[in-house]
């Protein structure tokens, strides 16, 4: 006969699964909102920022943020395109080096929108909200990659932004792997206001 497990160690495995299952169903839920594209009409797309290399290019995650944002562009599926970063610890203007990629490849200079303090997705979200008013723009569409559209979307939508949608990133990368474990993180930190 086995011997009987004290109480506080039942609990403490109950209470480990528990939270072990509440982390795959977040996992879950954000990976069906952000694989999942809403409309992508807009009048305007809201490109998050990401690196730039070292000498001057966008990174993949960038690039591929980019290529998509072009694609809805010539589709006619958004108005306007804003892009929104910081300058990294590489030296680079993310938001201006955004804007040239896609000015070179035919968006109009008139069409786009630099907002160089997007330091954080909820900086971002704010500075496009405001933005956003300033132009007379009611809907939004917001191009990251798959797990970051759902924090990206709900820090708009605590902007002021209510009409928000997301279109990800359509080509996947290994770092995606490291990224969705801490993207529900910080969705639940922008869900409960601490982050």
């Amino acid at each position: 006969m086995r011997p009987a497990r004290p109480g506080w160690l039942r609990w403490l495995v109950r209470g480990a699964l528990g939270l072990v299952a509440l982390a795959l169903l977040a996992t879950g839920a954000l990976l069906v909102d952000g694989l999942t594209d809403d409309d992508p009409r807009a009048d305007v797309a809201v490109v998050l920022g990401n690196r730039i290399e070292p000498d001057g290019t966008p990174s993949p995650q960038l690039l591929i943020r980019l290529e998509r944002t072009l694609e809805l562009w010539r589709r006619g599926d958004v108005a306007a395109v804003l892009v929104s970063g910081a300058t990294g610890v590489e030296g680079f203007d993310e938001a201006q080096m955004m804007a040239d990629w896609l000015i070179v490849r035919g968006i109009p200079t008139r069409a786009v929108v630099v907002d160089n303090q997007g330091w954080t997705t909820r900086a971002t979200a704010q500075n496009a909200a405001a933005i956003m008013r300033d132009h007379g723009w009611r809907r939004a569409v917001v191009v990251s990659q798959y797990f970051h559209v759902p924090r990206s979307k709900l820090a708009l939508r605590q902007a002021g932004v209510d009409e928000v949608g997301g279109v990800h990133a359509t080509r996947f990368l290994w770092r995606d792997l490291y990224s969705v474990p801490r993207e529900v993180i910080g969705y639940v930190s922008y869900a409960l206001g601490i982050g």
